[in-house]
């Protein structure tokens, strides 16, 4: 059963469309799975990809018509974050506010718990 989590996870407009655009240029859904893997200068990192649809156990997440998948796992690390795109002299990216990271690293990729 899929389960929506508006309230636990968010997508804002900016990441949305950001998503939208990627996902039309490579013909895909407009679905991004957030995932959390060990690794990074912190000890965990989030990692980003285009999926095709959700699995059964997934939490979703819906902003625009572009879905945000997280797994049940990856979940427990994220639950409150939201995830957005920010453009800078720097590049761009997707970036994740999560108020469970007790601390992260400079390249906002990477948090620990």
């Amino acid at each position: 059963m899929v389960t929506t989590l508006s309230q636990e996870i968010g997508l804002t407009p900016a990441a949305a469309a950001r998503i939208a655009a990627i996902a039309a240029k490579q013909g895909k859904p407009a679905i991004l799975r957030l995932s959390v893997e060990g690794g990074g200068c912190s000890g965990f990192q989030y990692k980003f990809e285009l999926a095709g649809a959700a699995e059964a156990d997934d939490a979703v997440a819906e902003t625009d018509g572009v879905q945000l998948l997280v797994d049940p796992v990856s979940l427990d690390l994220v639950r409150g974050a939201s995830v957005d795109f920010v453009e800078s002299l720097g590049g761009a990216a997707f970036r994740v506010t999560n108020p469970n990271a007790a601390s992260g690293c400079g390249c906002g990729t990477s948090f620990a718990v």
